[in-house]
């Protein structure tokens, strides 16, 4: 790899974009794509399957061997509060290899006794994301009930671009959420974007299958997002 692509690369990981190197087997120059690059014909296809599964392969590309080494942010997912659904889904969101993070300023609930070994913040949401700001290969899960805590990291996963962005409520709760969303400014192209009621439609009733629905919303949303337009990264 030449030194100026290294750098770009380095530049790719730094702000959180994703991107994948082609190489050529036959011995000819590398190239560095950038998720949201415009190509066209069999490469296009076969990038934009890369992105979406973040996985490394060798294709035959017009008569051409070429090798796609995916380079992917690690996806987070970002939970806003430290409640008995938000106790299993970081467990099992780390089994699939996925980050978390936990804010919640009710310090009653945001416990290391409750999360540990988990990214906790026992801070507001609007102060935690100053210092993390969110990004397109992060998740936002709002689950407190309380606009005071969730509305403002929803406005701000959507305005980010966040691949998911997800609300628990009833459907009387999440009309009465997106009438102050709008109020907020945020486009019904934007509050479109928002998973609510949260999670896949499989009745789930516990905080665990509730958990489970979630995330296989996240992983569904993950690996079918748009790759095609540029995403920004971390600044």
């Amino acid at each position: 790899m030449d030194r100026p692509i290294l750098a770009r690369l380095n530049e790719m990981r730094r702000r959180r974009q994703a991107a994948i190197l082609v190489s050529d087997l036959s011995g000819g120059p590398d190239r560095l794509i950038v998720e949201g690059d415009v190509l066209e014909g069999p490469l296009a296809e076969a990038v934009s399957s890369a992105f979406r599964s973040g996985r490394s392969s060798a294709v035959e590309i017009d008569g051409q061997s070429l090798f796609l080494n995916v380079h992917l942010p690690p996806p987070r997912i970002v939970v806003i509060g430290a409640v008995h659904i938000s106790q299993v889904l970081a467990r099992m969101a780390a089994l699939a290899d996925f980050d978390v993070t936990i804010i919640d300023p009710r310090t009653a609930f945001a416990t290391p006794e409750r999360f540990e070994g988990i990214d906790l913040i026992a801070d507001w949401p609007v102060d935690a994301l100053k210092e993390r700001p969110l990004d397109s290969y992060m998740a936002l899960v709002a689950v407190t009930h309380d606009p005071k805590i969730d509305d403002e990291p929803i406005i701000q996963a959507l305005r980010t671009d966040c691949f998911y962005v997800g609300a628990l409520g009833s459907r009387k709760t999440h009309a009465g959420r997106m009438e102050r969303l709008k109020r907020a400014g945020l486009t019904e192209a934007e509050l479109a974007r928002i998973h609510a009621p949260i999670g896949l439609p499989i009745g789930a009733a516990s905080p665990a299958e509730i958990a489970v629905a979630i995330l296989a919303e996240i992983i569904g949303s993950l690996r079918g997002r748009d790759v095609s337009s540029p995403k920004g990264g971390m600044p």
